[in-house]
């Protein structure tokens, strides 16, 4: 249920969940309040007074006078919003003794509001179903053999449908005595025909009925981060869900790396082995969360960009890389997993969704087909941020899509103390503008351990508005705060002292993770301008912006536009879709009809090979400035700048 929540002096409000933790709330209605330790409730420092309303608070977890309790006075991080409220955020004060002067800041969440009417309804009808049937056994008068026999019960249940068919030879193997040691009753598991006239095919036979254990995993295969959903396909319900990271990422953190590594004697094996030993690791703790066996996964429905695809199905990715940027193919046949060495049962199916071109894979084609862009008239810009940036323009009647290396800043790589979104990172941050001192809010509020990409763009954009950092991405170099510091990467900020982290040192950021992450975002800003140019159009064109990616559920929309990462245009126009990858997948795992229209999508889709336009250069080297060395492409910042 849904609480506003009013914050004073400034009268900054924002509508929350029930359940919300109130500090976490306050950074993201933009109000400063003074925490450095992430939430954990060790520092003291994020004191507000409950003027009006309620929250769920541990009288013993507060550290708070006796007084203080009783006066409404509670720690923010440690208070969980239980109804609608008033809260007072009390005055931070000088050396002087002085209330210091303080802006409200504006944030604003991309919204996900008509995500239902983005991605639309489906029904729970898989790929794969469970047949429970009793197979009569055999008699002198009636020896036909054991498969036979099977097919004639399977055929006799359903009286519309073609005779099944098999290829599965090793199941020939086992079934003989699986149908004895079961007494002739037994679970067959149905993979649909590709087609409504196809037969469906038999992939596994299990003795006694087992129709209520029917599971299958979606799996989003990123260059930094793999993803997985376990979902019941009987109810089409998520039961559990893992992240972690892509274990290639030690043999190069972008695609590009790995391919050179791939080159490599016995490189495309061991980047296949880590992959699969990744999928797996994900099979195991979403089976474990659960208590089943990864045996019992009937079903892998799974996307990737054109190089991971290629590396998991153990393909040579070499000239992907060398114009004209051909893969080896694009359509990916379906797979038995356990040939991969995958955790699974021999008979379960690995499914891919097909890739464009050599940079724009299956995870954008999953995630266009996800919100139906190919179904709608409105013209789209889709955008998915990770290690490799993808990008789609158009509607029902056409697409054309890009990819620009923005490396892997987004999810954590390529920063000092960069970490994916996890327990511990930090997500939200927020500068006092005279003190210089932090607000830090954590994933599940532990004290700090590193920053993830949501926090990266929060704190980047904090020390550019607060001034201390210039639109080249430099601190300013006279600046007497003990948070400012040359250190061995160069000037650097202070996040958290060591005794306020989990990792017992200082958490800074350093002007080379500024500069990664300019370059991270002046690659995608090129990569949309480059795109709607070729199809003669500008952001003005645009009806609305879908965002997707792995760190996007948390970004702040103003922030990013601070940056110049998302076009500065009408708040309304964005959309966020969350990752657009794993939900395709996910659909597809649940509605075998939704999928089987996932053809349209590439039919649609043009690619347009970035490197290969001169006009992206000028574009990326326009970008490389907070926001943009244009500012008349950021109206809104340029303003906010000057009334500061």
């Amino acid at each position: 249920m849904s609480k506003k929540i009013t914050f004073l002096p400034d009268k900054n409000t924002i509508t929350v969940d029930e359940g919300d933790n109130l500090l976490a709330a306050a950074a993201q209605a933009g109000v400063y309040i003074h925490a450095f330790c992430g939430g954990d409730g060790v520092c003291g420092k994020c004191k507000v007074r409950i003027k009006e309303g309620e929250v769920k608070a541990d009288r013993a977890a507060q550290h708070l006078k006796s007084e203080e309790y009783d006066q409404g006075v509670r720690l923010a991080c440690q208070a969980t919003v239980v109804s609608d409220l008033v809260v007072e955020i009390p005055e931070s004060v000088g050396k002087d003794g002085k209330a210091l002067k303080r802006k409200p800041k504006t944030t604003r969440a991309i919204s996900a509001r008509s995500l239902e009417a983005l991605i639309g309804k489906w029904d729970v009808d898989p790929p794969v179903e469970k047949r429970f049937v009793k197979v009569d056994p055999p008699t002198v008068e009636d020896n036909v053999p054991d498969l036979q026999r099977l097919l004639r019960a399977i055929k006799g249940g359903c009286f519309d449908c073609l005779e099944p068919t098999y290829d599965h030879p090793e199941m020939l193997k086992e079934l003989p005595f699986i149908l004895r040691e079961a007494n002739w009753e037994v679970t067959v598991l149905m993979l649909r025909g590709k087609r409504s006239r196809e037969p469906d095919r038999i992939i596994a036979v299990e003795p006694g009925d087992t129709t209520d254990r029917l599971y299958g995993l979606a799996v989003d295969i990123g260059t930094t981060t793999v993803g997985g959903l376990l979902m019941d396909l009987n109810t089409g319900k998520v039961l559990a869900e893992s992240t972690s990271y892509n274990g290639q990422i030690r043999y190069g953190e972008d695609v590009i790396s790995r391919i050179i590594y791939s080159q490599r004697s016995g490189g495309l094996k061991t980047l296949q082995d880590k992959v699969v030993h990744t999928l797996n690791d994900i099979i195991q703790s979403v089976c474990k969360k659960v208590v089943i066996s990864p045996s019992d996964i009937s079903y892998i429905m799974a996307a990737g960009n054109t190089v991971m695809s290629h590396l998991l199905l153990g393909i040579d990715p070499k000239f992907i890389r060398e114009s004209p940027y051909v893969p080896a193919c694009s359509q990916f046949p379906l797979t038995r997993a356990a040939g991969l060495g995958v955790m699974a049962h021999p008979s379960v199916r690995l499914f891919l969704y097909p890739s464009i071109a050599s940079y724009v894979g299956g995870d954008i084609v999953s995630g266009v087909h996800a919100f139906q862009m190919h179904k709608s008239p409105k013209i789209t810009l889709f955008i998915d941020i990770g290690t490799n940036g993808e990008i789609v323009v158009g509607n029902e009647d056409w697409m054309m899509c890009t990819a620009c290396s923005a490396g892997p800043a987004f999810e954590g790589g390529g920063v000092k103390y960069g970490m994916r979104a996890s327990s511990g990172a930090i997500e939200n941050f927020h500068m006092h503008p005279v003190t210089y001192d932090p607000m830090i809010v954590t994933i599940d509020r532990t004290k700090p351990r590193g920053i993830c990409g949501s926090g990266l763009i929060s704190i980047v954009s904090e020390l550019f508005e607060t001034g201390v950092v210039d639109r080249q991405g430099k601190f300013k170099r006279d600046l007497n705060h003990p948070r400012f510091r040359e250190g061995h990467d160069g000037y650097e900020y202070v996040l958290a002292w060591s005794k306020d982290s989990l990792i017992g040192e200082d958490i800074v950021i350093t002007e080379v993770d500024l500069d990664n992450l300019i370059r991270a975002k002046g690659a995608m800003y090129a990569g949309y301008q480059t795109l709607l140019e070729a199809v003669g159009m500008t952001f003005d064109d645009l009806d609305r912006i879908v965002l997707a990616g792995n760190f996007g559920a948390y970004i702040d929309l103003e922030r990013a536009i601070t940056i110049g990462l998302l076009p500065d245009l009408d708040r309304d126009k964005f959309f966020y879709l969350g990752n657009g990858s794993l939900l395709g997948c996910q659909i597809s795992l649940d509605d075998h009809k939704r999928f089987r229209d996932r053809g349209d999508v590439s039919r649609l889709m043009t690619n347009m090979e970035l490197s290969e336009n001169p006009e992206f250069m000028n574009h990326y080297m326009a970008a490389l400035f907070l926001p943009h060395t244009d500012m008349t492409l950021f109206p809104s910042v340029r303003d906010k700048l000057a009334g500061m």
